[in-house]
């Protein structure tokens, strides 16, 4: 066993949280392998945003432990070594492209010359110029990647990144993560489209707050008989309500 298979890029124990007076999280375990694209799969009120805004230290938690990259979740140091991308877009409109990626990068003292990276690993490099507001959605999710990817972050945590994309964008994307992984980047990418698990190394599905499966996709279709992920889902699901 390799030291990235052996560390933990995330490590959660006993996880409690509530949203107002609903428990969403109550007492959750669960483990992010460093070094490897894990998806957080479940469907909408699975608890994954809740989670997400656990990790990475937004999330006011009423009990158990979360440590992040060896630190506890929301520590300083962590800033820079941790990427988050929300659902919604979280850059500025009335700016450009590279308005936003300086601003940011000045923001997390991130070194000269970021910016022209990012841009060209998110492939935005020819709406540089443009003013986020004039780009489409898909354009836009990038341009958050892109802020996320400054400084060059050890674990990448995406909150939906593909959300409302069409399936040329979802696949670029995933390829891009998948370039990421072999960089040595670790990510936790939250989706609630199934078909997205065979683009994982890893899988966590969620439901009602609790995790159902952690398992590879081929240990999960073998465990569960099922054709895909979401018949897999499916089984899990009706084999923990008998």
């Amino acid at each position: 066993m390799g030291n990235n298979q052996a560390a933990a890029a995330v490590d959660v124990v006993g996880l409690t949280a509530r949203r107002g007076a609903h428990t969403v999280l109550d007492g959750l375990d669960l483990r992010v392998p460093a070094g490897e694209v894990v998806g957080l799969l479940g469907p909408s009120g699975a608890g994954k945003t809740t989670l997400i805004r656990a990790i990475v230290g937004v999330q006011e938690v009423q009990g158990g432990t979360v440590a992040v990259l060896g630190r506890p979740a929301g520590a300083p140091e962590l800033r820079r070594r941790v990427g988050y991308v929300t659902q919604a877009p979280s850059v500025y409109a009335d700016l450009t492209v590279t308005e936003n990626l300086r601003y940011f990068a000045t923001v997390l003292r991130a070194p000269s010359g970021d910016t022209d990276r990012v841009l060209e690993q998110v492939d935005l490099v020819r709406y540089a110029r443009t003013r986020v507001g004039d780009l489409s959605g898909g354009e836009r999710s990038r341009v958050s990647l892109a802020v996320a990817l400054l400084g060059a972050p050890e674990l990448l945590v995406l909150d939906e990144p593909t959300v409302g994309l069409d399936p040329v964008l979802r696949r670029d994307l995933w390829d891009l993560f998948g370039r990421l992984r072999d960089d040595g980047t670790s990510l936790l990418v939250s989706s609630h489209v199934m078909d997205e698990a065979s683009r994982c190394d890893r899988l966590l599905l969620m439901r009602g707050g609790a995790v159902v499966a952690d398992a590879t996709e081929a240990e999960l279709l073998e465990r569960t008989g099922a054709e895909d992920v979401e018949h897999a889902f499916l089984a899990l699901v009706e084999e923990g309500a008998r």
